[in-house]
């Protein structure tokens, strides 16, 4: 069995997250969403809230779970013998910082190898921090964030 990692901070997921959770679903025979703590972000949203709402998002695509981590990702994909990280890309500065994680997690967890999905173009601007900043001005979010999951992010960040 082939298993993947899609690992984010996903404050919240977006339409961009989950078109590369779909694509990877293709690909792989399982799909972890893994909700990371990233120490240099401030989060609104907390581990069990991130992996609620993803919960909610990916429901009825195959072979899709989801789950948290506080550590290294490379421990967590040794721990779960995974064998694929699977990174999406919106633009030339993404993948630069994604080469250079990519590299010191193939480093770390040698038997893993990143993937990289290019965003499709209707995705290319859309991040969770647009997301936060819309919702917060009390703009509508239903065109980002999947339609199951808009109120709650609407009403958590007004």
């Amino acid at each position: 069995m082939k298993k993947a990692v899609c690992p984010g901070s996903f404050d919240p997921i977006t339409n961009g997250h989950i078109d590369i959770i779909k694509r990877a679903a293709e690909l792989f025979d399982e799909v972890t969403v893994l909700v990371v703590t990233n120490p240099d972000k401030k989060c609104v949203f907390s581990p069990e809230e991130r992996c609620r709402l993803i919960e909610k998002a990916v429901e009825g695509i195959n072979g899709v779970k989801v789950d948290s981590f506080s550590g290294l990702l490379a421990d967590y994909v040794k721990q779960n013998g995974i064998s694929a990280i699977v990174k999406g890309i919106r633009s030339s500065s993404d993948f630069e910082y994604e080469f250079q994680m990519a590299l010191a997690n193939r480093s770390l967890a040698p038997n893993a190898e990143t993937v990289f999905i290019t965003a499709d173009p209707q995705n290319m601007y859309v991040s969770s921090s647009l997301i936060r900043q819309i919702a917060a001005f009390g703009g509508n979010v239903s065109d980002f964030v999947p339609k199951n999951i808009v109120e709650e992010i609407e009403k958590r960040l007004k």
